[in-house]
């Protein structure tokens, strides 16, 4: 099993002068432990569950990829995950083919159909009701495919977005990997079966992923695709891992690589996440061994 670390908090030790460099040191820290992923939220508002008012700081995502991407050279770089609702699907595409031709190839694409209705009012974005925010999001995935084969330029004609060329020059050094975020067992698991090539699920419980995992092999059956391609991650928060619980993380932990989850992603605290992450390092070969 893999470790992952994402960031949704902002509050960091010596107040907005001190975010850039403890951003760098994030992604220092995260590589020398040997983990695999870095992601951040894809919010503008703070949102509820950390437990922060809205008020809190937020960094815009993709700008913050792209500053992590100049401080990194191995880890993966994603949002946990993209909401379907704030850009265009198009742009969105070139956003992170962007990403990855600026970091190496180390770009992800997370996508979900967004949620946090305060943010989109606030600034003035579209909060179409949730049927449509799906339709909207199967549309971006395929849009992203398009966007993502040299030999299609041509059109695409949906019913919420229509480009008269689908051209990404330059393409992606490596094709984004599209992470599809959400457990929901009727539209979520099926459009990672069709268009995901990895999932992100609560780690609630060993049962209830279990559960989730069994729905996404039917998924795959029904559409064709080989459950096997699919990259299983899960959010570690129950408890939610700190350095002081580090052994017994990893022990609850070999419950999950059990079911094949490949990659646990864990939330640093505020004040110095950099600092907990060297905390967390010595759990990065305990996962592997599991």
């Amino acid at each position: 099993m893999e470790l992952g670390f994402h960031l949704p908090v902002f509050d960091i030790d010596g107040g907005t002068t001190a975010i850039a460099g403890e951003l760098a040191r994030v992604g220092a820290a995260a590589e020398a432990s040997g983990a695999t992923w870095l992601s951040f939220m894809d919010h503008y508002f703070q949102i509820e569950p950390t437990g922060l008012p809205a008020e809190s700081n937020m960094l815009e995502g993709y700008t913050t990829l792209g500053y992590l991407a100049a401080h990194t050279s191995r880890i993966e770089l994603g949002l946990l995950v993209t909401g379907v609702t704030y850009r265009h699907p198009g742009l969105l595409a070139k956003i992170v083919t962007t990403l990855d031709v600026l970091s190496g190839g180390r770009a992800a694409l997370g996508l979900g159909a967004a949620w946090f209705e305060r943010e989109h009012r606030g600034l003035g974005v579209a909060f179409p009701p949730i049927a449509e925010r799906f339709e909207r999001l199967e549309e971006t995935l395929r849009i992203c495919q398009q966007m993502w084969d040299p030999q299609n330029n041509g059109p695409f004609d949906g019913k919420h977005y229509q480009l008269a060329e689908t051209l990404c020059s330059p393409q992606p050094i490596n094709r984004p990997k599209v992470l599809i975020g959400g457990s929901g067992e009727r539209k979520t698991l099926r459009l990672v079966a069709q268009y995901g090539d990895a999932c992100n699920l609560f780690g609630s419980s060993p049962e209830e992923v279990g559960h989730k995992l069994d729905v996404l092999r039917r998924h795959c059956d029904e559409v064709g695709r080989d459950y096997n391609e699919i990259r299983i991650t899960i959010m570690a928060n129950n408890p939610r891992p700190t350095p002081d619980n580090r052994a017994e993380f990893v022990r609850q932990m070999a419950d999950y690589a059990k079911l094949g989850v490949h990659t646990v992603i864990i939330i640093p605290t505020t004040g110095s996440p950099a600092a907990w992450i060297d905390a967390m390092a010595p759990a990065v070969p305990q996962l592997a061994d599991l």
